[in-house]
């Protein structure tokens, strides 16, 4: 049986407050095969790592009386947000924010850790520079996940722009994993006709439709669940080297209730894709109701069921909050 990536999704995220360097470091000693940080930018053209560029819930900026003024209303990718947005500071003033826990109720022990900064891209790559290697014994890959690429680029900050000029000034080591990845093609398309090194994946979610084709085709824009066929795979492998898969499209059956999972990544895979899946979390509230543990939504629940089934697929990698569990399970397994 492949023997799947595991990807810490903003680090050991189930631990720790997502995207610190508290996270990191703990997935790096659980043994990581690679990080995954979300890409987003200040007004001054500097890569800093949130989920989001609204910032409320990830960070202290509303306690902050200077920072007041700054909270707005804005549509982003057709969502409209009230709140503080990074590209709205200067990394100068996002640097004097601290990170919190984005789950406080389901991860309480996360807020415990609530005293770290926010880090630039810049900053995680001095990390990893510094990192041991991983379980398997090769240096800690990046998955550096580029978000809201079009309003971005609407906005004069042009992610792939950014992320091409650090990633130069960075001269990552040959042996060291790159996987850049994105809800939209169009910023992928971009940074493959800039010449970046590393592998370009295609994220597709359950339900929705690109942000970019959106903006571009407007109601003809095509659903995500329109590239799931071998055609639409065959297609993407002519530009791209890989799909991520939102767990809940593998887990999908047909009319018989027979799991459609494996079919898909073998579709994928024989069209010349990598697949990946997101995101393995061990608390109730994100398993399926029949794998949960009591009524606790931050209880652990039967993740190892969840995990094994989702691995035994056939995947390249697998993202997760809690790394440690799945390097578990996918130990089991090669028993």
């Amino acid at each position: 049986m492949p023997q799947p990536l595991v990807i810490a999704h903003r680090g050991a995220s189930g631990y720790r407050p997502e995207h610190t360097r508290a996270a990191y470091e703990l997935a790096f000693s659980q043994g990581a095969d690679a990080v995954e940080p979300d890409l987003v930018s200040t007004s001054d053209r500097v890569l800093v790592i949130r989920h989001e560029n609204e910032i409320s819930g990830t960070t202290d900026v509303a306690e902050h009386p200077e920072f007041a003024d700054r909270r707005t209303t804005k549509v982003i990718d057709g969502d409209r947000l009230t709140g503080w947005f990074t590209e709205d500071f200067t990394w100068a003033e996002l640097s004097s924010l601290r990170a919190t826990e984005r789950l406080p109720d389901i991860r309480p022990t996360g807020t415990t850790y609530s005293a770290e900064g926010i880090l630039r891209f810049s900053d995680l790559l001095e990390l990893l520079d510094a990192a041991p290697l991983s379980a398997a014994g090769a240096p800690i890959g990046l998955v550096a996940e580029i978000k809201h690429a079009t309003y971005f680029e609407s906005i004069g900050l042009p992610l792939d722009e950014l992320l091409a000029a650090e990633l130069e000034a960075a001269r990552l080591p040959p042996d060291r994993r790159l996987i850049i990845e994105s809800f939209e093609r169009t910023v992928l398309a971009k940074l493959r006709d800039r010449g970046v090194r590393g592998s370009l994946v295609f994220l597709l979610e359950s339900e929705g439709t690109p942000a970019d084709e959106v903006a571009a085709l407007g109601e003809d824009a095509l659903p995500y669940s329109s590239y799931l066929t071998a055609e639409a795979f065959e297609e993407l492998a002519k530009t791209l080297d890989g799909v991520s898969l939102d767990k809940h499209i593998l887990q999908l059956t047909d009319a018989e209730g027979r799991s459609t999972g494996a079919d898909l990544v073998s579709r994928a895979h024989a069209a010349g894709l990598t697949v990946y899946c997101w995101t393995l979390r061990a608390e109730n509230t994100f398993l399926a109701e029949g794998l949960r543990n009591g009524t606790s939504a931050g209880r652990f629940g039967d993740w190892q069921e969840e995990f094994r089934s989702l691995m035994r697929l056939g995947l390249d990698g697998v993202f997760a909050d809690q790394p440690d569990l799945a390097i578990s399970v996918r130990a089991a397994l090669a028993e």
